[in-house]
Protein backbone atom coordinates (compact mmCIF):
# COMPACT_ATOMS: atom_id res chain seq x y z
CA UNK A 1 0.00 0.00 0.00
CA UNK A 2 1.44 3.56 -0.82
CA UNK A 3 1.92 6.43 1.56
CA UNK A 4 0.33 9.60 1.16
CA UNK A 5 4.35 10.44 0.52
CA UNK A 6 4.90 7.97 -2.21
CA UNK A 7 1.79 9.22 -3.63
CA UNK A 8 2.82 13.04 -3.45
CA UNK A 9 5.86 11.88 -5.08
CA UNK A 10 4.64 10.25 -7.84
CA UNK A 11 1.79 12.84 -8.44
CA UNK A 12 4.97 15.35 -8.58
CA UNK A 13 7.34 13.05 -11.05
CA UNK A 14 4.74 12.06 -13.68
CA UNK A 15 4.19 15.70 -15.15
CA UNK A 16 7.72 16.10 -15.04
CA UNK A 17 8.15 12.49 -17.18
CA UNK A 18 5.84 13.92 -19.58
CA UNK A 19 7.79 17.25 -19.82
CA UNK A 20 10.84 15.68 -20.67
CA UNK A 21 9.48 12.84 -22.88
CA UNK A 22 7.86 15.95 -25.15
CA UNK A 23 11.18 17.84 -25.28
CA UNK A 24 12.43 18.81 -28.61
CA UNK A 25 14.85 15.71 -29.50
CA UNK A 26 17.52 17.36 -31.95
CA UNK A 27 18.92 15.47 -34.61
CA UNK A 28 21.43 18.24 -35.35
CA UNK A 29 24.84 18.50 -33.46
CA UNK A 30 25.41 21.42 -31.96
CA UNK A 31 29.11 21.47 -32.97
CA UNK A 32 28.20 24.44 -35.35
CA UNK A 33 27.17 26.63 -32.03
CA UNK A 34 29.84 28.60 -30.29
CA UNK A 35 28.80 28.73 -27.12
CA UNK A 36 31.36 30.51 -25.55
CA UNK A 37 30.66 33.23 -28.13
CA UNK A 38 26.91 33.58 -27.21
CA UNK A 39 28.16 33.86 -23.48
CA UNK A 40 30.27 36.99 -24.53
CA UNK A 41 27.83 38.60 -26.24
CA UNK A 42 26.39 39.09 -22.77
CA UNK A 43 22.85 38.98 -23.67
CA UNK A 44 19.95 40.30 -21.58
CA UNK A 45 18.96 37.50 -19.39
CA UNK A 46 20.04 35.06 -21.55
CA UNK A 47 19.72 31.13 -20.40
CA UNK A 48 20.31 27.95 -22.30
CA UNK A 49 17.44 25.26 -22.44
CA UNK A 50 18.99 22.64 -24.48
CA UNK A 51 21.86 22.33 -26.39
CA UNK A 52 20.25 24.39 -29.48
CA UNK A 53 17.63 26.55 -27.52
CA UNK A 54 17.71 29.59 -25.94
CA UNK A 55 16.01 32.14 -24.06
CA UNK A 56 16.86 35.66 -23.14
CA UNK A 57 15.67 39.54 -23.23
CA UNK A 58 15.95 41.61 -25.88
CA UNK A 59 19.19 41.38 -28.01
CA UNK A 60 21.00 44.61 -29.16
CA UNK A 61 21.72 44.58 -32.67
CA UNK A 62 25.46 43.98 -31.94
CA UNK A 63 24.52 41.30 -30.27
CA UNK A 64 22.17 39.93 -32.88
CA UNK A 65 25.02 40.15 -35.36
CA UNK A 66 27.01 38.05 -32.39
CA UNK A 67 24.47 35.54 -32.02
CA UNK A 68 24.40 34.73 -36.08
CA UNK A 69 28.22 34.35 -36.44
CA UNK A 70 28.25 31.99 -33.25
CA UNK A 71 25.61 29.66 -35.40
CA UNK A 72 22.43 30.76 -34.05
CA UNK A 73 19.77 30.79 -37.01
CA UNK A 74 16.47 32.10 -36.01
CA UNK A 75 15.49 33.84 -33.65
CA UNK A 76 11.95 34.05 -32.44
CA UNK A 77 10.88 37.82 -31.18
CA UNK A 78 7.50 37.61 -28.78
CA UNK A 79 7.49 41.34 -29.07
CA UNK A 80 5.59 44.17 -31.59
CA UNK A 81 7.60 45.36 -33.84
CA UNK A 82 6.31 48.62 -32.11
CA UNK A 83 8.11 47.91 -28.88
CA UNK A 84 11.35 48.71 -30.67
CA UNK A 85 12.92 51.83 -32.45
CA UNK A 86 14.98 49.74 -35.16
CA UNK A 87 14.14 47.36 -37.40
CA UNK A 88 14.50 43.65 -35.51
CA UNK A 89 13.56 41.33 -38.82
CA UNK A 90 15.89 43.66 -41.08
CA UNK A 91 19.35 43.46 -38.31
CA UNK A 92 18.38 39.69 -37.78
CA UNK A 93 18.56 38.95 -41.66
CA UNK A 94 21.19 41.21 -42.67
CA UNK A 95 23.20 38.73 -39.73
CA UNK A 96 22.67 35.46 -41.81
CA UNK A 97 19.91 34.66 -39.37
CA UNK A 98 15.78 33.51 -39.97
CA UNK A 99 13.18 35.79 -37.82
CA UNK A 100 10.10 34.64 -36.52
CA UNK A 101 7.47 36.53 -34.41
CA UNK A 102 4.96 35.95 -32.12
CA UNK A 103 3.70 38.66 -30.68
CA UNK A 104 2.68 38.91 -26.81
CA UNK A 105 1.58 42.31 -25.74
CA UNK A 106 0.14 41.63 -22.08
CA UNK A 107 -1.54 38.92 -19.71
CA UNK A 108 -4.29 38.41 -22.32
CA UNK A 109 -1.39 36.66 -24.89
CA UNK A 110 -0.70 34.71 -22.09
CA UNK A 111 -2.99 31.65 -23.63
CA UNK A 112 -2.60 28.05 -24.04
CA UNK A 113 -2.91 28.84 -27.99
CA UNK A 114 0.32 30.71 -28.28
CA UNK A 115 2.00 28.69 -26.13
CA UNK A 116 1.24 25.88 -28.33
CA UNK A 117 2.29 28.40 -31.25
CA UNK A 118 5.78 28.76 -29.95
CA UNK A 119 6.01 25.38 -29.41
CA UNK A 120 5.14 24.22 -32.88
CA UNK A 121 7.41 26.92 -34.14
CA UNK A 122 10.53 25.60 -32.18
CA UNK A 123 9.45 22.20 -32.98
CA UNK A 124 9.18 23.34 -37.15
CA UNK A 125 12.48 24.59 -36.58
CA UNK A 126 14.00 20.78 -36.12
CA UNK A 127 16.35 21.58 -33.81
CA UNK A 128 18.32 24.31 -35.54
CA UNK A 129 19.82 26.68 -32.84
CA UNK A 130 17.32 29.38 -32.23
CA UNK A 131 16.47 32.10 -29.10
CA UNK A 132 13.82 32.77 -28.19
CA UNK A 133 13.28 36.85 -26.71
CA UNK A 134 10.85 39.73 -25.45
CA UNK A 135 12.30 42.29 -23.48
CA UNK A 136 13.49 40.37 -20.28
CA UNK A 137 12.85 36.84 -21.24
CA UNK A 138 9.39 36.75 -19.12
CA UNK A 139 6.88 36.38 -21.88
CA UNK A 140 9.08 33.37 -22.93
CA UNK A 141 8.69 31.92 -19.68
CA UNK A 142 5.24 32.96 -19.47
CA UNK A 143 4.42 30.50 -22.24
CA UNK A 144 6.47 28.05 -21.50
CA UNK A 145 5.07 27.82 -18.13
CA UNK A 146 1.48 27.09 -19.58
CA UNK A 147 3.05 24.87 -21.92
CA UNK A 148 4.27 22.81 -18.76
CA UNK A 149 0.72 23.04 -17.50
CA UNK A 150 -0.96 22.43 -20.01
CA UNK A 151 1.17 19.29 -20.28
CA UNK A 152 -0.34 18.11 -16.85
CA UNK A 153 2.34 20.14 -14.74
CA UNK A 154 1.25 21.15 -11.48
CA UNK A 155 1.34 24.89 -10.86
CA UNK A 156 4.54 24.36 -8.80
CA UNK A 157 6.00 22.48 -11.33
CA UNK A 158 5.14 24.46 -14.51
CA UNK A 159 6.25 27.62 -11.94
CA UNK A 160 9.58 26.17 -11.70
CA UNK A 161 9.62 25.49 -15.66
CA UNK A 162 9.40 28.84 -15.71
CA UNK A 163 12.02 30.22 -13.88
CA UNK A 164 14.03 28.53 -15.58
CA UNK A 165 12.89 30.11 -18.99
CA UNK A 166 13.32 33.26 -17.33
CA UNK A 167 10.29 34.06 -15.20
CA UNK A 168 10.90 35.91 -12.16
CA UNK A 169 7.97 39.12 -11.91
CA UNK A 170 5.83 37.58 -14.10
CA UNK A 171 5.43 34.99 -11.50
CA UNK A 172 2.50 36.04 -9.56
CA UNK A 173 0.61 36.38 -13.02
CA UNK A 174 1.26 32.59 -13.78
CA UNK A 175 0.31 32.03 -10.84
CA UNK A 176 -3.17 33.59 -11.14
CA UNK A 177 -3.79 33.04 -14.51
CA UNK A 178 -2.66 28.34 -13.70
CA UNK A 179 -5.51 28.63 -10.82
CA UNK A 180 -7.74 29.90 -13.22
CA UNK A 181 -7.49 26.87 -15.62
Amino acid sequence: MFTMNAVKAIATLIPILILTACAPFSDNPTSDVDFDLIQKADVLNLSMQDNNVFASGQPTQAQLKILGNAGVKHIVSLRAASELEWDEAQSVQSSGMQFHTLPISGREDFTAVNAGLLEQLLKDLSGEPVLVHCSSSNRVAALKTLTASESGASTDVAIDVGKDWGLTMMEPVMREILDLN
